[in-house]
């Protein structure tokens, strides 16, 4: 069902910064399909091309954009070109930064990227988002999680504290802009995303046997946690969730 908030948000513009090839298309397509227009960003603008031309295909309104999250001007210019286009009702930072090396074998320069990239880059598009939906006392900023942002693991010393760092400027955007009509939420996914990059991890660690063996619903659907981030958009004001974990049924937890 949709909220009264949503209905008035109709004619307005989400951003979806780290729109890659799985989550982040799913998630531009899907509110695309829900008639806003969607501003897309990823660091390698040409990639967005495809995602572009399946969006307006389909009837959709989108504007693809390179954007390098961590540089402040970027972000600035960025969120800025969104609202003028139409007011920014939702912002989605997305940016992954997913890497595993063993901590003695860390270096800084990977530390501090991952960082920048899972971090600090949030903050930025967090604040830059506020500052146009504060005046109007409305609107969504949304935080893509990871198992990471709640406990470390081997060899993700520089991803589990980036996503940490995330998640707290996530909770203390909540509590700052929440009762000013800003609705801040932290999604945990807390599984394997179905997308090829997953798999060929799977395929290195175990073989094609692993890979040929998953069950339906094993990994999570780039188009699951699209749905979980409209399911929030639509939430009324009265009912707003902080933090959602979501999973597959075979996902031990």
């Amino acid at each position: 069902m949709m909220s009264d908030r949503t209905q008035q948000d109709r004619a307005a513009t989400v951003a979806v910064i780290g729109a890659g090839d799985f989550i982040g298309a799913a998630i531009a397509k899907r509110f695309a399909a829900e008639g806003y227009i969607v501003f897309i960003g990823r660091r390698d603008g040409e990639k967005l091309r495809p995602l572009q031309q399946e969006i307006e295909a389909a009837g959709g309104r989108v504007e693809a954009r390179a954007l390098d999250a961590r540089d402040e001007a970027q972000m600035v210019a960025f969120l800025a070109e969104a609202e003028a286009m139409a007011p920014l009702a939702v912002c989605i930072f997305n940016i992954g930064a997913n890497v595993n090396f063993p901590l003695t074998d860390t270096t800084a320069r990977v530390f501090r990227k991952v960082w920048e990239m899972a971090c600090f880059a949030g903050f930025l598009a967090g604040r830059e988002a506020a500052r146009h939906m504060l005046p109007r006392g409305r609107g969504s900023i949304f935080f893509t999680g990871a198992t990471a942002s709640l406990r470390g693991g081997v060899g993700y010393a520089a991803f589990a504290s980036a996503k940490f760092g995330l998640r707290a400027v996530a909770q203390s955007a909540a509590r700052e802009w929440g009762p000013r009509g800003i609705h801040v939420a932290h999604l945990v996914i807390d599984a394997g995303v179905d997308t090829a990059w997953v798999r060929e991890r799977m395929r290195a660690r175990a073989g094609d046997e692993a890979v040929a063996a998953i069950e339906p619903g094993q990994l999570m659907r780039p188009q699951a946690v699209a749905d979980a981030y409209w399911a929030l958009h639509c939430q009324p004001i009265d009912a707003w969730t902080f933090e959602q974990e979501i999973r597959p049924f075979a996902e031990p937890w």
